[in-house]
């Protein structure tokens, strides 16, 4: 992936005859290459037609006999006057892509009636051993197995709702550059840019995402609710792959991966303003993006229709590399401490439930830990799609203080901070636990009542089973 949102680069051009051509165009500084009419370089494109082609992804190697469907396929891009990106060319190139394998060789495959089955039963074991974890109830009401393919169609709803946001932005500022008296003119170049923009933003998003499903195991691997609600879904090619150097029974860690999967549904399932939380601090990080309209101003002053690599060596320099903002750096703080409790969260309440049944638990846990704290597939590809770099690191804080909540106040009292956005520990609070649990337990209880009162169990707070209940509600009853 590129370090750049958005990952643009103009490859090189590419000669009809192998290596030797290409030495010569070293040479000589030439190349007569049929392709590349716009030089869109394709990030991690290699095996899939040639990394330096520009249309891999879209039309496989451009030879002859596929020329013709190529150039339609190109008109029909330049003809696409949708939303910001162009979401039936990522689906396009997402599907193409899950279709070449993984660089490990491994290749999708349609799932068999035997892991469905598979799956659905570690999801229903799953369920009951959080059922003594949490206070939460089961968030599932189906267990499903994908393929990468399905994945890649059950997900690309999610991934518009994240990246529309940013690439709006940008495809405003590409009008937006021109002064208000020549927009009028140059209304059929601004259309044709904007047309580009939302090949490229596809382009890019459909490479990304069809990568992203090679590597993923289930639904929520990026703390995110990626899939439909109250699907809780895995992907058992991958998990074949993930478990295969692991030296852990194969149905260990389908089971493991299956507690985690169910303890993301029921967190999103019955603490309803969180996914709005969580996707309205992307969109509120989108608004803070700031385009560098100097360097747009002189690219649209000089586009040349016949020579678009001055707009594709645009994006490769960074033009829309957002600006830290005071809303952004809020936005993105509110977002890295929200997606670390909830990785946190899940980690403490999946650890929990299988400590004491699976002989293989720790190493699991760490092996997890250690594939985000690393940087992995998840998070370069979130940060590709949406420019925002997330911080792992926190998930061991927010694990840490979740089980110091659980020691201090037992399950029902650490769920309870789900109630509501303002009872959960902030970012100053993940590296003081114990002093969070500490300053709060004093007015936890009475805090809890009052949310309880002002909601008068109209679902105004998660769906929790607590034990410490009756004493506030006889109160209640007392006062009324």
């Amino acid at each position: 992936m590129s370090d750049t949102p958005f990952g643009f680069g103009l490859p090189p051009e590419e000669p009809d005859d192998g290596d030797e051509g290409k030495k010569k165009d070293q040479q000589s500084g030439g190349g007569q290459g049929p392709a590349n009419p716009f030089g869109f370089g394709l990030p991690g494109a290699g095996g899939m037609g040639g990394g330096d082609n520009p249309f891999a992804a879209m039309f496989g190697s451009l030879n002859p006999t596929d020329l013709g469907a190529a150039f339609q396929q190109l008109g029909q891009m330049l003809s696409y006057e949708g939303g910001p990106v162009n979401w039936d060319m990522a689906k396009q190139i997402a599907r193409q892509t899950v279709s070449q394998g993984t660089a490990d060789g491994t290749k999708d495959a349609s799932v068999g009636p035997a892991e469905r089955t598979a799956v659905q039963e570690a999801v229903r074991l799953a369920d009951l051993w959080l059922d003594d974890a949490t206070s939460l109830p089961s968030g599932a009401g189906t267990a499903v197995a994908w393929s990468r393919a399905e994945w890649v169609e059950a997900t690309l709803p999610a991934w518009q709702e994240l990246v529309d946001p940013v690439a709006e932005r940008v495809g405003t500022a590409m009008g937006d550059v021109l002064p208000e008296e020549m927009q009028a003119m140059a209304g059929p170049l601004i259309g044709m840019m904007r047309s580009m923009g939302g090949a490229m933003f596809g382009t890019q998003i459909g490479q990304a995402v069809g990568v992203l499903a090679g590597e993923v195991v289930g639904s929520t691997d990026i703390g995110l609710p990626l899939g439909p609600a109250g699907k809780a879904a895995l992907l058992p090619v991958n998990i074949e792959s993930f478990g295969k150097d692991l030296g852990v029974p194969k149905e260990e860690v389908r089971l493991y991966l299956a507690l985690r999967e169910a303890a993301h549904q029921r967190l999103f399932a019955h603490v309803p303003w969180l996914r709005s939380h969580l996707f309205g601090a992307v969109d509120g990080y989108a608004r803070g993006i700031k385009v560098d309209t100097a360097k747009l101003e002189d690219v649209v002053g000089q586009f040349d229709p016949q020579n678009p690599e001055q707009l594709q060596d645009a994006l490769q320099q960074g033009m829309f590399q957002p600006e830290d903002t005071p809303e952004q750096k809020a936005a993105l703080a509110r977002l890295e401490t929200a997606l670390a409790l909830v990785e946190g969260w899940v980690d403490a309440v999946v650890h929990a439930a299988a400590k004491p049944r699976l002989s293989s638990a720790d190493a699991l846990r760490e092996t997890l830990r250690r594939r985000r704290a690393s940087g992995g597939p998840a998070e370069q590809t979130f940060a590709t799609l949406i420019g925002l770099e997330l911080r792992p690191r926190r998930l061991r804080d927010a694990s840490r203080l979740w089980a110091s909540l659980t020691d201090a106040r037992g399950v029902d009292g650490r769920d309870a901070l789900w109630a509501h956005p303002d009872m959960l520990p902030t970012a100053t609070d993940l590296d003081d636990p114990d002093g969070f649990v500490h300053r709060e337990q004093i007015d936890f209880s009475e805090l809890d009542k009052m949310l309880g009162e002002a909601a008068g169990g109209s679902g105004g707070k998660p769906n929790l089973k607590k034990d410490t209940s009756e004493d506030d509600e006889s109160k209640g009853d007392g006062t009324e």
